[in-house]
């Protein structure tokens, strides 16, 4: 369980820190913009490494025991995680409608693993990147407010790229790799 709580405090403080504008600029000042990058990749991907192999490690320890229904829930969910993913870089109407689609995506992710996942470490992991992404909405929101939305150009086209490329990926994360990745197939009901 230490090893989740490490890496969770590694990869998301990183992420944390780039929200934090004075303490990245200082940072950046101290060891260039590449220095920076480097050390922000290097913590980020420690992290990620350290979650998913502290999350294997994790003894199982039920604090609720999820109806079995809440699997069909967690199916439903994902695709639109997909597609919301798919669209953050599509300058698209569902970009603009989800303002922030990264976030929302991880949100949404989170929130649909904790309703299915009783366990522990299923709850530090998840709970925690939700409360992140909570955390990082509210700061994006501030810093919306203080200096005006970006504009968001939109194109049915690239709702259609981002429906399809979320949709194929849905499909082949939940038939093949969730099962390699995470040791558990996401379509078993």
């Amino acid at each position: 369980m230490a090893l989740l709580i490490l890496g969770l405090a590694l990869f998301l403080g990183a992420h944390l820190v780039t929200r934090a504008r004075g303490v990245r600029a200082g940072l950046i000042a101290r060891f260039g913009e590449g220095g920076y990058k480097a050390a922000y990749s290097l913590v980020s991907l420690a992290g990620l490494v350290l979650i998913v192999i502290g999350w294997q490690a994790a003894p199982y320890i039920e604090i609720w025991s999820p109806p079995a229904w809440t699997r069909h829930v967690v199916i439903l969910l994902m695709w639109p995680v997909f597609v919301l993913l798919a669209a953050y870089r599509l300058p698209g109407h569902i970009r603009a409608r989800a303002k922030h689609p990264m976030l929302a995506a991880v949100k949404l992710w989170a929130t649909a693993h904790l309703i299915a996942n009783g366990d522990l470490a299923s709850m530090l992991l998840f709970g925690s990147f939700l409360a992140w992404g909570v955390v990082a909405r509210i700061g994006l929101k501030r810093q919306e407010r203080a200096t005006g939305a970006p504009p968001r150009p939109a194109s049915w086209q690239n709702d259609v790229i981002a429906l399809v490329i979320g949709t194929a990926i849905y499909l082949l994360f939940g038939t093949f790799l969730h099962p390699l990745l995470i040791g558990r197939p996401a379509f078993a009901i």
